[in-house]
């Protein structure tokens, strides 16, 4: 099993975004799907999962609809919006740039 590591500001809104832009997904579906992705490295609990999605709604990103699941337990599934894709596209091409300095960065002596 991989060590758990602290996500970085802002990264856990591009998991939730990528992790979406598969398929919608329930919180806990999304959550299992980080951990599962990232082999174990990061693990989102309801306490950070769920103020993120609730932010990401607010911002237009993600929509929510309730939905009952066999055993008629209720659930709320989201899905990415176009504003979400644009959004995503453009975390993408930042963390590009973000991770090629970084390597730069540890790469170079000082």
């Amino acid at each position: 099993m991989a060590k758990q590591a602290e996500l970085l500001q802002g990264t856990l809104d591009l998991l939730i975004l990528r992790t979406l832009e598969l398929r919608p997904l329930h919180g806990v579906g999304i959550s299992e799907r980080i951990e599962q992705v990232t082999r174990g490295v990061f693990v989102v609990g309801p306490g950070s999962l769920f103020p993120a999605l609730h932010r990401l709604a607010e911002k237009g990103w993600i929509e929510g609809e309730w939905s009952e699941l066999e055993g008629k337990r209720r659930v709320k599934t989201y899905v990415l919006t176009a504003s979400g894709r644009a959004q995503l596209a453009a975390e993408k091409r930042n963390w590009q740039k973000v991770f090629t300095a970084m390597n730069r960065a540890l790469a170079e002596e000082f």
